[in-house]
């Protein structure tokens, strides 16, 4: 739709079922819904910020929080980390959750946690 560009993906595979190809689609408007609520599916919206002080405002000021990912030399990507309101972060790694470990989203994006001791309060 409008606000994007599709790079990859974007089509149902042939076959049964309700599948979707992983997309990449980039120049993603701040205001769509690609950027603005959760995506559960293999699709990644890509915006330009100038700035880590703009990606931060602009991942942060969205009405969901529940994972965020940053990648880059590993120093600067904890600083960046560190900065994000969203339940989990991963930090150069795309599986970041553990059975062990309390996980739960921010802002609309879930209350409590689940997981650990924590979820069993």
């Amino acid at each position: 739709r409008a606000g994007g560009r599709v790079v990859c993906g974007g089509n149902k595979p042939p076959g049964p079922g309700s599948f979707f190809e992983p997309t990449v689609v980039r120049d993603v408007a701040i205001d769509s819904e690609l950027w603005q609520l959760e995506t559960f599916g293999p699709v990644a919206g890509v915006a330009a910020f100038s700035d880590d002080a703009e990606a931060v405002r602009l991942a942060n000021e969205g009405p969901a929080g529940l994972a965020a990912y940053v990648c880059g030399e590993l120093g600067h990507a904890w600083a960046v980390a560190e900065r994000l309101d969203f339940g989990i972060v991963g930090v150069n790694e795309g599986a970041v959750s553990h059975a062990a470990m309390p996980f739960g989203g921010t802002k609309e994006s879930g209350l409590g946690r689940e997981g650990g001791n924590h979820g069993i309060d």
